[in-house]
């Protein structure tokens, strides 16, 4: 049987002016021999990075290793233009690794499914090669961090058309591998260690390293062979927090919490995962001497969507850095929404209808195969609930709680 070729793809991720394409750049003169091709993607009509990376005489305009995709987003509209070349570039039989430099307003983890999804999206073109992400690398900016987040403490200064700067930030911390915190050393030791501290809260399983020009030793982030969907897709607090809040032992309300997770990049089905393995840091200290933590909100009954909505727009606390986690409302008792906040920006949206709503007999047989199902489930409310996740500085708890518990009907 023929062995399909597989090429690892490195997908670099961050905001604009974090530093993407000097590491990409730095990547290119590698001295290693590696044999790179490299996909730069611009929402722009002329892709600047691409001009950028031809410039500093790494490539050619007529170098079949450089493909600019220009005037949309890999993750979303360019979806399939992306797949259409990283089919070109496997076929050739001439590149030892991909890299792929994101737009910064780009969401990673659509293009790591598009990544992950490209044998059965495309099988004619699977026989040709298969493309595989081994990394994805987000570039953070410690000193536009510190200048104009407050290191990281309040991720919402400026909104980008439709799209707030916070979220996009905070996507691509929580869905990554590594960060490489670029410019560390032009920041006081004091105010790297705070940024340190809220990418932390956000993010407990990535690797941080700290560098300049993005300056950084390529057996760290090449070849690494580091991702795993399934893991990356559930490393961020908020989801951890979901998952753990029913493995505490401590006598609050979060002892009756649920470990039923509807997955946000599954829409509209029935979704359960159970597996989780909590992960305690070193840094985690860091985030405690900052006074950054973390508390689920939890609650069966269902929130009246005019009062949770008065709340969200008038009285959401300020220090809230993000916020995550299912909920449901009294008009549409049956579905389960996500919601979400990182700065100014709030989002709700449908995340599939709770498994309440199944036929009885279908119920009951995944009842019997799933332990954590029956000893979760409520007589009344069945696997209906809230459970809300929030990360910030100086949390005043209690207050929270009582807020969210007067928007419940």
């Amino acid at each position: 049987m023929k062995m399909v070729n597989q090429i690892p793809v490195l997908l670099l991720t961050g905001y604009l002016g974090s530093g993407k394409t000097t590491l990409l750049n730095r990547i290119l003169t590698n001295r290693k021999g590696i044999r790179f091709a490299v996909i730069v993607n611009d929402i722009g009509e002329v892709n600047i990075d691409a001009s950028l990376i031809q410039q500093g005489g790494v490539v050619s305009q007529k170098d079949d290793s450089l493909v600019a995709l220009q005037n949309g987003c890999i993750c979303c509209t360019l979806k399939m233009d992306l797949v259409q070349q990283l089919h070109d570039l496997v076929s050739q039989n001439q590149f030892d690794y991909i890299v792929i430099e994101a737009s910064g307003i780009c969401e990673p983890a659509p293009i790591a499914q598009t990544l992950c999804s490209y044998p059965q999206m495309v099988p004619m073109f699977a026989k040709d090669g298969v493309p595989v992400l081994d990394c994805i690398v987000t570039v953070v900016d410690a000193l536009r961090m510190r200048d104009e987040f407050a290191s990281g403490e309040d991720l919402n200064r400026k909104d980008i058309g439709e799209e707030d700067l916070a979220s996009l930030v905070i996507q691509q911390i929580e869905f990554c591998n590594i960060i490489l915190l670029n410019k560390s050393s032009e920041v006081s030791k004091e105010d790297l260690e705070h940024i340190r501290a809220i990418i932390r809260a956000i993010q407990p399983k990535a690797e941080i390293i700290e560098c300049d020009y993005c300056d950084v030793d390529f057996d760290r982030i090449l070849n690494t062979k580091m991702f795993n969907f399934d893991a990356v897709a559930t490393s961020a607090t908020w989801i951890q927090e979901v998952e753990d809040a029913h493995h505490d032992d401590d006598d609050d309300d979060d002892d009756d919490d649920h470990d039923h997770e509807h997955d946000e990049y599954e829409h509209h089905e029935h979704h359960h995962d159970h597996e989780h393995h909590h992960h305690h840091d070193e840094d985690e200290g860091e985030a405690e001497e900052y006074g950054i933590s973390t508390f689920v909100y939890y609650a069966r009954r269902p929130f009246n969507l005019g009062l949770f909505d008065e709340f969200v727009a008038s009285k959401w606390p300020k220090n809230v850095i993000r916020a995550k986690g299912m909920c449901y409302f009294s008009d549409e008792y049956d579905m389960c929404y996500l919601f979400e906040q990182a700065g100014r920006q709030f989002n709700l949206k449908k995340a599939g209808e709770w498994f309440a709503t199944m036929p009885q007999d279908e119920l009951e047989a995944l009842k019997a195969q799933d332990a954590q199902l029956r000893h979760d489930w409520d007589d009344q409310y069945g696997d209906r609930m809230q459970k809300l996740v929030f990360i910030g500085q100086h949390l005043d708890k209690k207050a929270i709680t009582e807020a969210l518990d007067a928007c419940l009907d």
